[in-house]
Order: structure tokens, then C-alpha cells, then sequence
């Protein structure tokens, strides 16, 4: 793996040593922060360490967001700053923040910016997440991997020690941190250190060991820390680096031939490919932060000998890893043969070849693309994507990277061939990947949007629901979703929007989002469609619905005038004051830092229907797929549960009032089919029409090329014996995206209840129900 592969990769693995070879002074970094306490926080602040003599005219602090990556609040200067005490040469400065200044994290972020304004440092707690705004932008932050909570003792903070960030202790603002000596002696900024070149060890003996004994049958080497003398070929190089696999091999399928040898951007590798040889240094263990596996290195090595070129390299071996199961152990046994975190582990730096490689996603920014082997994958669907599935998370979808042939990915789609792929196994942010060392062809796989087939009709309702990802009065992208909408979806009679931003999106002073609708409602009328009306209220306070920063995202309702009318409009009530306990026992409100839920009452054909328009809380914070805490934490579900539940709670209390109501419950839920999320929002009074379709099918949005369900519609035995439903697929697997959301569309039966039809669908609808409760019951 090249550490250094990417924008989001600046500055974040940079050593003081490297830092200071480049520069008479070594430059600033962050040493202490406080931003969470028990009760009200009070006395957060960001602590700066600099070396005497440095100037910080000119330099900033920006925080950042990590649902969304932008900032928030306004960047402040660190200019004429007050130094604290002076330690090994290097003073502490600190800025203080007013309470709820610094975000509480899930993830959050800060970042630290020079006087010509590019990024030095870009750290992060209780989670990574990349920026989408400022200095930040496209860049990856390096978790500490400690955090604060609302039972941290008021008076303490984190601070970095000479092993890196410590959990909360008493805190030293304006001073050295406790366990920091080692200022001029390679103390890290958020990452690993600089560990190119060097002498091997540092004059250790060399114990003398092959790759495959080095690596042993595992995730961690037994020989880390050890110095040790190996020989292989080498079969790629990156920037930073260079694999090497010994040509033959133990035979032995449980451990990894190959190893990376890291030796740092400022030491770019001398071998070539093809090359046989010997060299010597320490067996490292590399980790990011603590939620994710390690890729095992040579650092601080030396070339002892090149001692031929020009070799052959050994074969590829065909990627065969399991297709069910990612963990079954909590990583607490080594089970290629049924795991892919093992399987792929086992495989870890190895010249590999993926066959029949088939795209699941769409190239992304960084140049990555995921695919499966489309002879051998499970749970594909129809448009040549992998989805996700209870019990099954699609470990055989593999990353495919381009650091090896230095940006040379295609351009791909969802459902492109991409005949067989060679390259290396690797790991980061997360993810095993193969690092391709030949250019790979995509071939087209006709991937195109699709147009529904649910139509209006005099007795039936359409009602759509569409994320369209933090939409603002004047955004490009507008005009497009109004096409989407008009052409594609039929112009529904209701659309549920969630994802609504303000007039000036991310910009200061707003909350009210009339322009935005009223640009998409033009944009519907330019496309030809009908005319729409607006069925909406503004969050209640700034900032206090997540999302970016000043953004102030919102559920919205659109209805169309000549075919429904508009009864009521508001936020469920009570929503504001409803609360669950958090992992720590902390009592905390349901909706905060969240999208109240929005109901609609709409008139068709003389009944009443009514939507609850919802955008549970996101899983931001989750471990990765791939991590190194299996089973994974999915990112506050507790909250999810707690959203969903009380929804659920309001809408059983309407039904318990009028049986035959028809009630619908859409949007986007951040919540599998199969999550518990999902269940308490259905309880027994409702049905996911998701479960009209196959599986497979079940999916409206890609994220790390798996197909997956977040956008959910629900809706009352009314509604559901008459109910059509289809995820339109306008932009999951697409290179061009609106939107990382599909739209939902169903349509349902609703004749003016004088018609004997329409009295056998409710009648229908509610025996439906009935013998859930009856099946529940006997459960």
C-alpha cells in the first residue's frame, strides 16, 4: 500500500523528523483538544504545539463536520497567538471555544491550515470521514482514535503522548502533555511516521526469516517489532514502496507469500520490477486508527542485495474468497476457507488476479472501483450490481486500485466487463484492494436510467420519495431532477424530499428553503411537467438537523395542484422532547442533531392520506466492513431505533383511531430492510413494500460497490393490496449521479369510497393486518 497515494493523504503520516529535514523550524501541529464533558460542556479548546521561533501569522483552524465533510462555525486565525510554557524548545498555544463550539463528534474534525491557505494537518475523533469544502476538500482525516463522551470528567482532554493520542485525562492546556517527551525524535502528527530508509533496525541482528514465516497464518505477524533479514521478487512498486514475494512459496494456503516493504515518498523504492532480493528491516504492523486491520510492512529497510533482474514473477493466484460471510468470529479464529477477512488476509501482498471481474459501482474520485468475479458472485441483481443481503454483506466484492499504475482506472459503470485484473493485495482505509499493475479495459454493459412504469391514473395516487443530497436554491444540478422527475418518475401526485438545504445552502443567516423549492418547481414546469405546490416547514432552530454545516437540511413535501389537495402540514408532536439511552446509559433526545419527521395530510378523490416524510440519523461513525471490530457498530443505531419507534408510536395511535386509514411512512431511513430500525418502524401496523421484490432487488443506493436498501416506503393494510411499487435506478451505479439516492415510486388504489372496489381493498387491506397481529401473537 502507498501511504502517500492521495490529496487525502496530505500531511497526515509526516513525521517531525521528515518535517524537520525539510524545514528550519519544525512546523505546527495539534496536541491537545478538549470538546466534550458530563452535563453542559464548558472549556473546549484546541491546543497548538510550535517550535520557538515559529511564526503562526497567517495560520488557521477550521472545523469540519463529518456527516457531510464540510465546515462549520468561522476559521480561526492563529495569528498573534499567546504561547504557554516552552518544553524541548516548543511552546503551547491554545484557543478557546464557547460551549458547543467544537461538535461533539460521530465523526467531527479539525483542521489545520498555513499562511498560504493549503492544508497541513486534517485530524478527526470518534471517526474518518473525507472534506467537502475549504482546505479539507477530497482529503481523508486521520482518527485519533480516542474520544470524549458526556461522561468525560469536566477538566480533562485528549492529548497526543510520545505512543500517540491517550484517552481523557486531566487536562495540561498550555503546557507538555503528560507521557510527551519526544518532541525532536520522529513524534507523529496523526499517522504513522516517517519510516523510509534508515538502518534496518538500528543495529539490531537480523533474524533471518522467510515471507511466509513472517506473515504466519493470521492478521498480525508474531515477528513485529523483530528485525529481520528476507528475500523475494519484487513484483510491484508504488511511490512509497514495493512488494516482494518469495517465488515459491510454503505451499501452505493460510499464509501470505508476499510482503510490502514501506519506504516513505521521500525515499521512493531504487528496485524495479523483476528484480530478486535481499533485505533486511523491522516487521511493522501499520494501522490507521484502531478501527481497522493492519497491513503487515518491512519499515526502515535497506537493500542488501539486488542480486538478479529481470525474473519472472510468480503466477497469479485466482481470487477465490468466500461469498457469504465477511466474519463468523469476532476475529477470534483464522478461517480463510469460510471468511473473506481471513481469506483475504491470507492472500496479503500476493500477486493475484481477479477473473471474470465484473464492475458493481461506479470509478469513484480517488481512481477505485469495486468488482466481483460474475461466474461466482452471489446475490447479483439485474442491472450487474452485488447487493446486500441479511447474513450476507458480499465478501467476495474486492476493491480494485489504480496506486500502482499511477491513475490509470477506467472510467466504469455498474455492470461493465472488465475482463481478468492483476495486481497485488493490499489494504487501507478499510478495504482490501487489489492494487492492478496492467491497465484495465472496461466494456460497456449498457447501464442506463431507467423510466418507470407506474402511471397517475383517476383512481390512483403516485407518490414518490426522493434524497436529493443537500439541494440549494441555485444549484446546477436542479434543472436535471426536475427531467428526473418529470420524465422518469411520471410527475408523481406527491413527492417526499428529504435532504432539502436552505436558500444558500451552506452559507450563513438562513433557514428558510422557499427559493430551493420554488427553483425545483420551475424546473418541473420547464421539463413539461405539472404544476407543483409546496407542503414544507423550516427546522426550528439553525444547525440543528445535521447535515453540512449552515446547510440546515429539511423534509420537504411537493404535491401536484390539479390532482391533490393539502389538509395539514407539520412535525409529529412531541418529537422534541422524546428520548432514548445511549450505550454509556445516557439519557438523550431522539431527534437531536436530526430531521424532525414531517407529516403531510393530502386529499385524493375524497380520503385522506396521510405521509409521514422521514430522514432517520445517518451511519456515520460505523467501522468499516472490513475492520478491525467485527461484528461492526453501524453508527448509532440505538438512535435509528429510537427515531423509527416513536414514528411508529404515532402512527399506531392514528390507526388505532380510524383502522381503515390510509397512512404511508417514507424516506430515507439509513436503515436496512432487515435492521431492527426497520421492524419498529413496521411493528404491526404496517408493510414494507420493499417486500414486493426479490432480495436482490432490494437496493436504492452503492456505497463501496455494494447495492443496498436505505430509501424505504411502509405503508397501511389500506394501501397495500392495491400497492405498485419500483426503485427507479437514475443513479446508483452511474459515473454522472444526481444524487447518492434513487427515488422510490409506488401508486395505490384510491377510488372515491362510494365505489364498491375501493370498499374490497380496504376490506382486503385489513384482514392483511389482522392476520399479521393473529400471527404475531401465536409467534
Amino acid at each position: 500500500m502507498n501511504h502517500h497515494r492521495r490529496l487525502r493523504h496530505i500531511l497526515i503520516g509526516v513525521s517531525f523528523t521528515a518535517l524537520m529535514a525539510a524545514n528550519a523550524h519544525a512546523t505546527p501541529f495539534i496536541n491537545e483538544i478538549h470538546y466534550d464533558n458530563s452535563g453542559a460542556d464548558t472549556g473546549e479548546f484546541i491546543e497548538i504545539a510550535v517550535e520557538s521561533g515559529f511564526d503562526l501569522t497567517g495560520w488557521s483552524l477550521s472545523l469540519y463536520n463529518g456527516n457531510g465533510g464540510g465546515t462549520y462555525g468561522s476559521s480561526v486565525s492563529l495569528s498573534g497567538l499567546s504561547y504557554g510554557n516552552a518544553f524541548n524548545g516548543y511552546h503551547f498555544a491554545a484557543i478557546d471555544y464557547p460551549s458547543n463550539g467544537i461538535q461533539n463528534g460521530a465523526p467531527d474534525g479539525i483542521a489545520l491550515i498555513s499562511n498560504t491557505g493549503t492544508l497541513h494537518q486534517f485530524i478527526s475523533y470518534e471517526g474518518a470521514f473525507d472534506g467537502t469544502s475549504g482546505a479539507a476538500t477530497g482529503v481523508s482525516s486521520a482518527d485519533i482514535g480516542v474520544r470524549e463522551t458526556s461522561s468525560t470528567a469536566i477538566g480533562h482532554s485528549l492529548q497526543l503522548g510520545d505512543s500517540g493520542w491517550q484517552d481523557p485525562q486531566a487536562s495540561t492546556k498550555g503546557a507538555a502533555n503528560t507521557n510527551q517527551t519526544q518532541f525532536a525524535n520522529g513524534l507523529t502528527i496523526g499517522g504513522q511516521g516517517d519510516t523510509g530508509g534508515g538502518d534496518g533496525g538500528g543495529g539490531e541482528p537480523a533474524v533471518e526469516a522467510a515471507i511466509y514465516d513472517i506473515q504466519g497464518a493470521g492478521h498480525k505477524s508474531a515477528m513485529e517489532g523483530q528485525t529481520v533479514a528476507t528475500s523475494g521478487i519484487v513484483t510491484a512498486v508504488t511511490s512509497s514502496g514495493y512488494y516482494i514475494q518469495d517465488p515459491t512459496g510454503d505451499g501452505n494456503g493460510d499464509t501470505s507469500d508476499a510482503v510490502y516493504v514501506y519506504t516513505g515518498s521521500a525515499n521512493p523504492p531504487t528496485v524495479a520490477v523483476g528484480d530478486s532480493v535481499r533485505i533486511q528491516g523491522e516487521v511493522t504492523e501499520y494501522a490507521r486508527n484502531s478501527s481497522e486491520l493492519t497491513l503487515t510492512e518491512i519499515t526502515n529497510s535497506q537493500v542488501i542485495e539486488v542480486v538478479s533482474s529481470g525474473n519472472s514473477l510468480p503466477a497469479a493466484l485466482s481470487l477465490s474468497a468466500p461469498t457469504t460471510h465477511i466474519d463468523t468470529d469476532g476475529l477470534g479464529s483464522f478461517n480463510p476457507a469460510t471468511d473473506g477477512i481471513d481469506y483475504y488476509e491470507s492472500v496479503e501482498g500476493m500477486r493475484v488476479v481477479l477473473n471474470n471481474a465484473q464492475a458493481v459501482g461506479a470509478t469513484n474520485g480517488y481512481g477505485e472501483l469495486y468488482a466481483v468475479n460474475s461466474a461466482t458472485a452471489t446475490g447479483m441483481n439485474d442491472r450487474g450490481g452485488i447487493t446486500l443481503d441479511e447474513g450476507d454483506f458480499n465478501p467476495e466484492k474486492i476493491q480494485i486500485d489504480d496506486t500502482a499504475l499511477n491513475g490509470n482506472s477506467p472510467q466504469a459503470q455498474m455492470g461493465d466487463s472488465l475482463g481478468s485484473v492483476a495486481g497485488v493485495m493490499s489494504y487501507s482505509y478499510g478495504n482490501f484492494e487489489l492494487l492492478a499493475t496492467e491497465t484495465i479495459t472496461a466494456t460497456d454493459g449498457g447501464l442506463a436510467p431507467e423510466v418507470s412504469q407506474i402511471v397517475a391514473a383517476d383512481d390512483r395516487l403516485t407518490v414518490a420519495s426522493y434524497n436529493v443530497e443537500n439541494l440549494a436554491a441555485g444549484d446546477g444540478r436542479i434543472a436535471e431532477f426536475g427531467q428526473q422527475i418529470v420524465n422518469n418518475l411520471n410527475s408523481p401526485d406527491i413527492i417526499g424530499l428529504q435532504e432539502i438545504q436552505d436558500n444558500n445552502g451552506t452559507g450563513s443567516g438562513e433557514l428558510s428553503a422557499s427559493q430551493t423549492y420554488a427553483d425545483l418547481i420551475q424546473a418541473i414546469k420547464d421539463a413539461g411537467g405539472p404544476e407543483y405546490a409546496v407542503a414544507a416547514l423550516d427546522p426550528e432552530a439553525m444547525n440543528s438537523t445535521g447535515g453540512q454545516g449552515n446547510g440546515n437540511i429539511r423534509n420537504g413535501f411537493l404535491y401536484r395542484v390539479d390532482r391533490v389537495d393539502v389538509k395539514d402540514v407539520s412535525f409529529i408532536d412531541g418529537y422534541d422532547t422524546d428520548t432514548y439511552i445511549d450505550p454509556a446509559g445516557v439519557e438523550k433526545g431522539s431527534f437531536d442533531s436530526s430531521r424532525p419527521p414531517l407529516v403531510g395530510t393530502f386529499m385524493f378523490n375524497g380520503q385522506e392520506v396521510t405521509i409521514v416524510n422521514n430522514h432517520a440519523r445517518s451511519r456515520g461513525g460505523s467501522d468499516p466492513l472490513f475492520g478491525a471490530n467485527q461484528p461492526i457498530n453501524t453508527g448509532k443505531p440505538e438512535k435509528r431505533n429510537a427515531e423509527m419507534a416513536f414514528v411508529n408510536a404515532f402512527i399506531k395511535d392514528m390507526l388505532d383511531q380510524m383502522p381503515g386509514a390510509n397512512v404511508i411512512a417514507l424516506g430515507d431511513m439509513n436503515a436496512f430492510w432487515f435492521e431492527e430500525a426497520l421492524a419498529l418502524l413496521a411493528g404491526q401496523e404496517l408493510f414494507n413494500l420493499a417486500t414486493l421484490f426479490a432480495e436482490e432487488e432490494r437496493y436504492s443506493t452503492i456505497f463501496e460497490g455494494v447495492s443496498q436498501a436505505l430509501d424505504h416506503m411502509l405503508v397501511s393494510g389500506s394501501l397495500f393490496g392495491s400497492a405498485l411499487f419500483d426503485y427507479v435506478h437514475l443513479n446508483s451505479g452511474f459515473l454522472s449521479q444526481l444524487s447518492d439516492h434513487d427515488p422510490l415510486l409506488a401508486s395505490f388504489r384510491i377510488a372515491r369510497i362510494s365505489e364498491p372496489g375501493q370498499m374490497l381493498l380496504i376490506l382486503m387491506g385489513l384482514v392483511a393486518l389482522y392476520r399479521r397481529r393473529q400471527s404475531q401473537l401465536m409467534a
